[in-house]
């Protein structure tokens, strides 16, 4: 069974930081392009980061470019978020995801870990 699990969430003054992780189970998910998304209440679902399976690769939203950096883990089954210089608007639930590639990254979905920056 194919299982994301996000920890590392909770709530920061404007301007802190937090680091995100995920582990992924269940498959062979060294191999496997992951990435983070999130949902601020009422908006919809958007992009953040993303890393290609051996962190060759990495993209980001422009909101959040020179701020966040995605990253692997040494066993390449383990994603980071580190997120630096946080502002209100970066409130959101963070979610992890994994695919084959980088255009199939949304294929697994993890249940999500709640960020929260005051002002």
């Amino acid at each position: 069974q194919v299982q994301l699990v996000e920890s590392g969430g909770g709530v920061v003054q404007a301007g802190g930081s937090l680091r995100l992780s995920c582990a992924a189970s269940g498959r062979t998910f060294s191999s496997y392009a992951m990435g983070w998304f999130r949902q601020a209440p009422g908006k919809e679902r958007e992009f953040v980061a993303r890393i290609s399976w051996d962190g060759g690769r990495t993209d980001y939203a422009d909101s959040v470019k020179g701020r966040f950096t995605i990253s692997k883990g040494n066993a390449k089954n383990t994603v980071y978020l580190q997120m630096n210089s946080l502002k209100p608007e970066d409130t959101a639930v963070y979610y992890c995801t994994a695919g084959q590639t980088i255009p199939a990254i949304q294929r697994y979905w993890g249940q999500g870990t709640q960020v929260t920056v005051s002002s």
